[in-house]
């Protein structure tokens, strides 16, 4: 069950904001907190990011420093600990690439995921054979063992969406992903009745962009927005052929935010949406 235990990478985002937190309370900057100890400043800077992992010894070096009491002292040292855990994903080797680690470990403990995709349907809805198509159409040189490999980790992934406490996941779908015949006429019309389906479990909702809607804000690409509560700061993911990015800033946020305000805005309503899938799925011939 992809949920069980927590997400070493919320874990280490957290500690670093803490860490960072506490260091600009005490008035202190990163150069001299780095002089102190000896370190190089991108070393702290890393650490403060979430990009490097930190080591418990590191912690109780910089709590000494910023001398904190021993409560808070044990609870950031035990945080050090769970964010240095193997995640999940990690028993399925190579198949779960590095950049794509931080996505999903955040998406392992988000409580609400907004997104919007422009292609094709967004994977944690996708059938079997349509996630084989679409890895195969985009892993041009990978083997069917590594094809099977990523199909078996999306599917992992779709448990997110099952059981108590599960993730509520709100998508928008460009019409041009359900009039695309992924895979072949069986397989997407296979696929758009599964959406469909899934559209109806209360923890999905879901809309279509109809072409009718003409320019609006996400022509750019798709996008997502990891919801994770009142203790941590949502993220925005874009992927890109060639890389990921991560935006955390509350200015970039708040856009992102607002474009999906607009695009749900300007989608069909649920019921309508989940109809024109369905009239999508019996339009397709043979």
């Amino acid at each position: 069950m992809v949920r069980q235990g927590h997400s070493p990478t919320v874990r280490r985002r957290r500690l670093a904001s803490e860490l960072r937190r506490i260091r600009e309370e005490r008035g202190l900057t990163i150069d001299q907190v780095a002089a102190q100890l000896d370190w190089h400043a991108t070393k702290l800077s890393r650490f403060e990011t979430g990009r490097r992992a930190v080591q418990p010894s590191d912690v109780r070096a910089l709590l000494a420093i910023y001398e904190i009491e021993s409560g808070e002292h044990d609870a950031l040292l035990a945080l050090a600990r769970e964010a240095r855990q193997r995640g999940w994903w990690h028993a399925y080797g190579q198949a779960v690439p590095e950049w794509f680690e931080v996505y999903v470990g955040l998406e392992s403990e988000a409580s609400a995921l907004h997104l919007y995709e422009s292609e094709f349907v967004p994977g944690l809805l996708q059938t079997e054979d349509y996630i084989r198509a679409v890895h195969r159409a985009a892993q041009i040189r990978a083997s069917e063992e590594e094809i099977d490999q990523r199909v078996a980790v999306r599917v992992a992934r779709q448990k997110l969406l099952a059981g108590d406490g599960s993730l509520h996941l709100w998508v928008i779908v460009n019409e041009a992903a359900i009039r695309r015949p992924v895979g072949g006429i069986q397989t997407m019309r296979t696929q758009l009745e599964y959406l469909a389906e899934s559209a109806t479990r209360p923890n999905v909702t879901l809309q279509v962009l109809p072409f009718s809607v003409g320019a609006h804000p996400a022509m750019g690409g798709g996008f997502h927005i990891l919801g994770f509560g009142p203790n941590d700061l949502d993220v925005v993911y874009i992927e890109y052929p060639t890389g990921t990015i991560y935006l955390e800033k509350q200015p970039e946020v708040e856009r992102y935010t607002l474009m999906f305000d607009y695009l749900r805005a300007a989608a069909l309503p649920t019921d309508a949406s989940r109809a024109l899938i369905m009239r999508a799925a019996s339009e397709l011939e043979e």
